[in-house]
């Protein structure tokens, strides 16, 4: 797993992480170790091998429980954390925030009361009229989401 790939892992742990409306303090410091590590000039998996969690912790914002899980994710290729939570909340959630008029608020509604985890469960429940019972959604809002579902 290169420093990218990481960095990826990162940000889609904290988009994950806001869509459930988790603390912001926890969601910043996973954006900013992602944006530290993908920027990096040594790979951390050279980091790991020459140094251990020490030479890891020498990266901005990479703390000590960072630190465990960029160990994790280069030894396992998961971590215990992004695992449990993608049990609680489907990966598939985050192609949800790629439409436009859908922010982390609408896509955790929609996650939580709706019990809609993909695109594919979405086109479904804007065919079933569902969009006029969210919340937060007006008419034009849903306009745009029937038409970007629609392209795709």
């Amino acid at each position: 797993m290169n420093n990218e790939e990481i960095a990826r892992r990162f940000n889609r742990m904290a988009s994950l992480m806001e869509v459930r409306g988790e603390d912001t303090f926890r969601i910043r410091s996973y954006r900013m170790a992602a944006e530290a590590i993908e920027t990096w000039p040594t790979p951390m998996r050279e980091i790991a091998a020459r140094e251990g969690q020490a030479g890891l912790l020498e990266i901005p914002g990479v703390g000590k429980a960072l630190a465990g899980k960029i160990a994790e994710l280069l030894e396992r290729g998961t971590f215990d954390a992004w695992e449990r939570l993608t049990t609680e909340t489907p990966e598939t959630v985050l192609d949800l925030l790629e439409l436009p008029g859908i922010g982390p608020k609408t896509a955790a509604t929609l996650s939580q009361k709706f019990k809609i985890s993909s695109r594919e469960d979405l086109r479904k429940f804007v065919e079933g009229g569902g969009l006029e019972m969210v919340d937060g959604i007006g008419a034009r809002t849903a306009e745009r989401i029937k038409s970007s579902l629609a392209r795709r």
